[in-house]
């Protein structure tokens, strides 16, 4: 057995998968994790963009599949802003709060890393 925690919208879950004969891999899933005291929050901890105050990050490396907001579009929170492709999976990159589109920092088929600026918010 293989532990493993992993973080899907912001929520950490410990896995545990079990090595398999027969070509199938059961895996059992426990409750989230708790997150740890010490993880600023993303928007409170930095200070304001100049392009705009609300930094969209990526959650993880990939490449741009689609733009979906544009510079000046109102946006609320959860709002999809761009789609990563990883592993033939499409992620959207979601706005963190409401607002607007100040910047769009990349264009599709962009290679990004986890972290990199992918547009801001007023």
């Amino acid at each position: 057995m293989k532990n493993y925690t992993i973080t899907v919208n912001g929520v950490a879950y410990d896995v545990t998968v079990e090595e398999g004969g027969a070509g199938s891999t059961p895996v059992r899933t426990a409750a989230p994790a708790a997150k740890p005291a010490a993880a600023p929050a993303p928007a409170a901890a930095k200070p304001a963009a100049a392009a705009g105050g609300i930094e969209v990050k990526a959650s993880v490396p990939g490449k741009v599949f689609k733009v979906e907001a544009s510079v000046g579009q109102a946006v609320k929170a959860g709002d999809s802003i761009v789609i990563l492709e990883a592993m033939k999976m499409e992620i959207p990159v979601v706005a963190p709060e409401d607002g607007t589109v100040a910047s769009i920092n990349v264009g599709v088929g962009d290679a990004v890393e986890s972290g990199d600026l992918l547009a801001s918010l007023n």
